[in-house]
C-alpha cells in the first residue's frame, strides 16, 4: 500500500504524542514493504527527505508566525499536495485544524481519521473556540470512511454522538528494561529522592494541581516538572511558583532514554491529564516502572484500573507524598509493566494499525471488483 500520514508536525518527534506515534508507526509499515509518506512542517528540525525509509514531505506551516491559525493554513498545504499523488490509505491524526478541508481530500484514497481526545472539552479553549472544535470532530466523523479511537472512552462517545462505529486502537510504548542511574547527575537528583510531573502546560492537565500539593506538603523533595514552558500558562505557573526553589520547571525533554530513567528512578509520577484518550506519557510511565499517581477519571481508571493511587485536588496529593512508599508497592507497578508488554507494546499497537488498513484496502478492493 502507498500510505500517507497526515496531521502532526513531523517525525522524528520534537513535539508529542501524535508525532511518537508517526514516527513508529511510519518505520514499522516500511519494514513490512509499503510505500510510506509524512507531512512534516517546513520548519521541523529534521529536514531529510527520509528517515528510516519513510518518505518526508515538508510543507509550509505559518505557525510560528500566526499562531493557531497557522496550523490550518499547515494542513491545507498538506492536503493540497495529497491531491498529486495517488495513496491508498490516508491516516489522519486528529481533526483540530484539517477536517474544515476535508472535501479537498480526494475520493479514491481510503481516509481513516485517529479522532484523538474529546478537544472541544479543553478549558483552554473559549466558548466560541470549543463550539468551532465539536463542528470540526462532526466534519471528520462524517467525512472519514473509518474511524479509530484510542479509548473505550473515545469509542463510546462517538457511537453516542453520531451513531458511528469506529475500531478501538491504543497507543503504545516500549517496555523500559535498562536503567542506568548516571543520567541523574545532568538533573540534579538523587534516585528515589524526587517527584515527577510531565505534560503539556494547559489547565485540564492539572499542573498546577500538582504544584499546590507539593507546596502543601512542605518539603524540599524536588518536582521536576517537564514540558515546554514558554507559554501563556506556563508563564503562570512559573511566576507562581517563583519563591519554591524544589519546583525545577525543567523544559520539554525529548531524549527517550532521558525520560524513561527519570521515570525508573523517581520516587512518585503525577499523571494530571484529564481529557482526551489513552496518553502516550502515561504508557511510557508504566513501561518505565514509575508509581503512579493519576487525576482520578475514567479515562485514566481505563488504562491504569487499580494500578496507581488517584488525586482529585491538592490536598489529595499533599496526602499522597506524605503517605506513599515504591518499595511497598511492587507489584502495582510489575502489574502496570505487565500490561504494557502484553496490551500496550507498541508491536502489537503497529501491528493492529497495519491489519486494519489491510482489512480496509481488502474491503475496498472487492467492492470495485464486485
Amino acid at each position: 500500500m502507498k500510505i500517507a500520514i497526515l496531521g502532526t508536525r513531523g517525525i522524528p518527534n520534537y513535539y508529542g504524542g501524535f508525532e511518537q506515534f508517526a514516527e513508529y508507526f511510519s518505520a514499522y509499515c516500511v519494514e513490512k514493504g509499503h510505500d510510506v509518506y509524512v507531512y512534516n512542517s517546513h520548519n521541523h528540525p529534521y529536514q531529510e527527505k527520509t528517515f528510516k525509509g519513510v518518505h518526508i514531505l515538508h510543507q509550509h506551516d505559518p505557525e510560528y508566525k500566526m499562531g493557531t491559525f497557522g496550523q490550518f493554513i499547515y494542513d491545507y498545504n498538506c492536503i493540497k499536495d495529497i491531491r498529486k499523488r495517488d495513496f491508498d490509505v490516508i491516516l489522519q491524526l486528529g481533526y483540530t485544524s484539517s477536517s474544515v478541508w476535508c472535501f479537498l481530500i480526494p475520493k479514491k484514497p481510503i481516509l481513516i481519521t485517529n479522532m484523538d481526545g474529546l478537544e472541544w472539552k479543553r478549558s483552554k479553549y473559549s466558548r466560541p473556540v470549543r463550539q468551532f472544535l465539536k463542528f470540526a470532530e462532526r466534519l471528520a466523523a462524517v467525512s472519514s470512511d473509518y474511524l479509530v479511537a484510542d479509548s473505550l472512552g473515545i469509542k463510546s462517545s462517538l457511537k453516542n454522538r453520531y451513531n458511528k462505529e469506529s475500531v478501538y486502537i491504543a497507543y503504545g510504548a516500549h517496555p523500559f528494561n535498562n536503567p542506568d542511574d548516571s543520567i541523574l547527575k545532568e538533573y540534579n537528583v538523587e534516585k528515589d529522592n524526587y517527584t515527577m510531573v510531565m505534560a503539556r502546560f494547559e489547565p485540564e492537565n492539572n499542573i498546577d494541581m500538582v504544584l499546590e500539593g507539593v507546596v502543601l506538603r512542605n518539603d524540599a523533595t524536588p518536582i521536576l516538572v517537564v514540558g515546554k514552558h514558554e507559554t501563556k500558562y506556563g508563564n503562570y505557573l512559573k511566576e507562581k511558583f517563583k519563591d519554591y526553589p524544589h519546583i525545577r520547571f525543567i523544559g520539554g525533554l525529548y531524549n527517550i532514554d532521558h525520560l524513561n530513567n527519570l521515570r525508573y528512578y523517581s520516587k512518585l509520577y503525577f499523571h494530571g491529564h484529564s481529557v482526551g484518550g489513552t496518553n502516550p506519557s502515561l504508557l511510557e510511565a508504566m513501561a518505565s516502572s514509575a508509581l503512579i499517581a493519576a487525576h482520578n477519571n475514567d479515562f485514566n481508571k481505563g488504562v491504569l484500573k487499580e494500578n496507581a493511587y488517584y488525586f482529585s485536588n491538592a490536598q489529595d496529593v499533599a496526602n499522597l507524598l506524605a503517605t506513599l512508599v515504591k518499595s511497598d508497592n511492587l507489584q502495582i507497578i510489575q502489574n502496570n509493566f505487565e500490561a504494557i508488554t502484553h496490551d500496550f507494546n507498541w508491536n502489537k499497537i503497529n501491528g493492529d494499525y497495519l491489519r486494519f488498513f489491510e482489512e480496509c484496502n481488502a474491503k475496498k478492493n472487492r467492492a470495485v471488483a464486485g
